[in-house]
């Protein structure tokens, strides 16, 4: 990240929100500092004094300020989720949201925090959120204009924080990547790369993630026929198992390959090998389409390995890409931990949830016409009610269940924090509730310089990557809902050492979120235990059928033996 030539000693911030100064008067900020005059009578509860003017005065001062503490300084009860929570009006709860705990009054802003407002509220990364540099004044704040340059709020009280229990790290038990081949596989690489008779052309679909699967799954099929695969990447890490080609041989390009398009799902190696390796043999080239969760989960380990090789090892952001979502990363990574959300609040996954965002009537009524017109894409079950979905856990968290879950499991409210997706239904509205409670909230638009966005606009896959590397180099990760980036950062952070991924009991916390009666810290207790074994420690893939490799790495490609072997 680049820093400020002024830079040299370390600085803090004070922020407090505008209305609380702009509520207070000058002559009443006065009168709180300079002490009534005493009396000029010993008897201060004499008929006299009952009688002056000045005591009245000041009777109704007091009584007025102290209404107005009142007013700043009470504690709302704990205010749950509608208990029909797909049309719970998002905007109504979110004051209700604090659980008792209002900001606490830790100095005064600038008047032009009162322009700024909005922009605070989202988290913006403008310096002029960063109010009264220490023993600089606020007009001597340089290139305000400017994004990432400046260094980010360092917490609302302007000191640094203890150290909290949230970014503890889950113990590993010490997994380490072993990806130690057996001879026999390593026999069978041999005449696979002395046959050059058979190619396997893929065509890949979908989003970055989806993409990556078929990818990782392409290479193991190439391996089970036999066959080069045909791709212009991939060629170094993967010598010793697969052969990798750019692009076919001559005397191939004029014939006509066997086309697949309808493979089943989770096939095997030998259902593989029995459709296709005779036609492979007789043509020459065979070409697959739509290959996502085609082959089986629960292949060999060998085969597993192989999986896992490609997904962590031989895949490669492209250098832009790479250069510039590590640039982000640092540039989180420059006042200490940060936390990634993956928020899924965008139409679509509304609308193939079949769940509402709980913001307010109108936006249901987008989400239910999206619908009507499109039902093909509503992938949840269509025989349950949005309320019976939500309470199954199948609807993705909006900002208010976030923000509530982020609290309970004691993140910090100076958490910084990145968030990765599209846009959400309802726009920076729709955010409110996270940004309330955690002001230091960023995605890539606020981190990246001028410009440096520009190469990837209008490239969904590019900025998927580009979230994919900063949120894969965060301390702590947290998904709002599930899908194919989720599991491929839970898969790339077990192998990195199983770094921190809190995976939301969405159907079991949901019910206490409805309890209107729990008190906060009961509420508190009851989600970490529900969390405790969903912060990313290792575990076992072969504990339940059909899990993939590349999410739960552990046993074939981690092990615990001190003479691991990576490739």
């Amino acid at each position: 990240m680049a820093k400020s030539k002024n830079n040299a000693k370390k600085v803090s911030y004070i922020s407090v929100p505008s209305q609380i100064i702009n509520s207070l008067s000058s002559s009443s900020l006065q009168s709180l500092l300079i002490p009534p005059k005493k009396p000029s009578t010993n008897r201060f509860f004499g008929l006299k004094w009952f009688r002056s003017p000045r005591f009245w005065f000041l009777a109704l001062f007091l009584c007025g300020f102290l209404g107005t503490l009142k007013l700043w300084y009470t504690l709302d009860p704990l205010i749950p989720l509608s208990p029909y929570s797909c049309v719970t009006n998002q905007s109504q709860l979110q004051e209700s949201f604090s659980n008792g705990h209002k900001r606490q009054q830790l100095g005064f802003v600038s008047n032009d925090e009162r322009n700024d407002k909005k922009d605070q509220e989202v988290g913006s990364v403008n310096a002029r959120e960063l109010k009264f540099e220490a023993g600089i004044k606020p007009n001597e704040v340089k290139h305000e204009s400017l994004k990432g340059v400046v260094d980010f709020q360092g917490g609302i009280s302007g000191g640094v924080e203890e150290e909290s229990e949230f970014w503890k790290q889950p113990d590993g038990l010490g997994y380490k990547p072993c990806l130690k081949f057996s001879s026999e596989y390593r026999r069978g690489s041999e005449p696979i790369f002395e046959d050059r008779r058979k190619y396997l052309l893929v065509v890949v679909s979908g989003g970055m993630n989806q993409q990556r699967n078929q990818i990782v799954d392409a290479v193991v099929i190439a391996r089970i026929l036999g066959a080069a695969l045909v791709v212009p990447i991939l060629q170094r890490v993967l010598a010793n198992d697969v052969r990798i080609v750019s692009s076919l041989p001559s005397y191939h390009l004029t014939r006509r390959p066997v086309v697949e398009s309808r493979t089943p799902l989770h096939v095997s190696p030998q259902w593989i090998r029995a459709r296709y390796l005779k036609r492979l043999n007789r043509e020459g080239v065979l070409l697959l389409r739509g290959l996502d969760s085609r082959l089986s989960k629960d292949l060999p380990s060998d085969l597993q390995k192989l999986r896992c090789k490609v997904a962590f090892h031989a895949l490669r952001f492209a250098p832009p890409v790479l250069e510039l979502g590590n640039k982000l990363a640092e540039r989180m990574q420059s006042k200490g931990p940060y936390l990634a959300l993956h928020l899924r609040m965008e139409l679509d996954v509304w609308v193939r949830t079949g769940c509402q965002p709980g913001l307010s009537h109108d936006y249901d009524e987008i989400i239910n016409k999206e619908r009507k017109q499109r039902p093909e894409l509503l992938t949840a079950k269509s025989n349950m009610t949005c309320h019976e979905r939500k309470l199954a856990g199948l609807c993705p968290l909006n900002a208010l269940e976030v923000a509530r879950l982020l609290k309970a499991l004691g993140a910090p409210k100076s958490a910084r924090i990145y968030w990765a997706g599209g846009q959400p239904l309802g726009g920076k509205e729709a955010l409110l509730p996270l940004t309330r409670e955690f002001p230091n909230f960023y995605n890539k638009e606020d981190l990246a310089l001028p410009g440096e966005l520009k190469p990837f606009a209008n490239k969904a896959s590019l900025m998927a990557a580009i979230d994919y590397l900063v949120s894969e180099n965060s301390d702590v990760f947290m998904p709002s809902h599930g899908g194919n980036m989720g599991h491929a950062i839970q898969g790339h952070r077990a192998y990195a050492g199983h770094k921190k991924y809190i995976t939301p009991n969405k159907r079991h916390m949901l019910p206490y979120f409805l309890n209107s009666s729990l008190p906060e810290a009961e509420f508190n207790r009851v989600i970490k235990e529900l969390h405790r074994d969903s912060l990313g420690q290792p575990e076992l893939r072969t504990s339940k059928a059909g899990r993939d490799v590349t999410k739960y790495p552990v046993p074939e490609c981690m092990c615990r033996d001190s003479h691991a072997h990576v490739l």
